[in-house]
């Protein structure tokens, strides 16, 4: 097994579960997620195809940034965001998918540089109301909304969502359906979103059926069957 082959399964099962969702596969992007990866393992990626890779942690992160900056990738902050790392965050990513309070969103958007263009983000939501995982409950996602589109820097593209894991699909599938109601209901309110980030290596048909635009997968794309460890996920 090899990178690029792990890449290729999954662009199959996207496909497949988009087929059975009567869905355009086209319309649904893998980020593939890089939290404790080597600069070697994401080149090997990148050398497969992937340009968008997710990352959780700012120091970790910023190394492979830099010296990975003339592919041009797309970066993507989908962790916990601490205040005293906002202006870094705002430097160097394209995407911060975990946004949930607007003290947060105050500070990206004042630390945005003038030279880029708006922060895309995604409000997360706790679908569980769990207390170890950020994110806003369903219902103050409207707020935050609001709260986001008074900041120049920033660009609301949409919602974020990591379920229980030990839920069951039915359970999965419901979680899924709350998010995707919402995100409609925000579009109904005039919020112009394109993107639904949900479903992970072992729940992604779930989410692509029930609409996903954008699946965050780490363990099944470099996971290999010898070389690496592990991922830590």
């Amino acid at each position: 097994m090899t990178i690029a082959t792990n890449l290729t399964q999954l662009k199959q099962r996207i496909q497949l579960a988009a087929k059975l969702a009567n869905r355009d596969p086209a319309d649904i992007k893998l980020l593939a997620v890089s939290k404790t990866r080597s600069q070697a393992e994401i080149a090997m990626a990148i050398a497969a195809g992937q340009t968008c890779f997710g990352e959780n942690y700012l120091q970790e992160a910023l190394p492979k940034i830099i010296a990975l900056q003339n592919y041009h990738l797309e970066w993507h902050f989908i962790g916990a965001i601490q205040a005293n790392k906002t202006r870094k965050i705002a430097e160097h990513f394209a995407w911060v998918q975990s946004l949930d309070n607007a003290h947060i969103a105050k500070r990206l958007s004042e630390q945005r540089p003038a030279y880029l263009p708006p922060l895309n983000v995604c409000i997360q939501i706790n679908i569980n109301d769990e207390a170890s995982k950020s994110g806003v409950l369903i219902n103050e996602v409207d707020a935050l909304a609001k709260a986001i589109s008074d900041y120049p820097k920033l660009r609301l593209r949409g919602l974020m969502v990591i379920p229980k894991v030990v839920n069951t699909p039915a359970q999965l599938s419901h979680s899924f359906k709350l998010v995707r109601e919402k995100f409609l209901s925000l579009q109904q309110q005039g919020f112009e979103l394109d993107t639904l980030s949900m479903g992970m290596s072992q729940d992604l048909e779930l989410a692509i059926v029930a609409g996903a635009t954008m699946v965050r997968v780490g363990k099944d794309v470099f996971t290999l069957s010898s070389g690496f460890p592990p991922a830590r996920e």
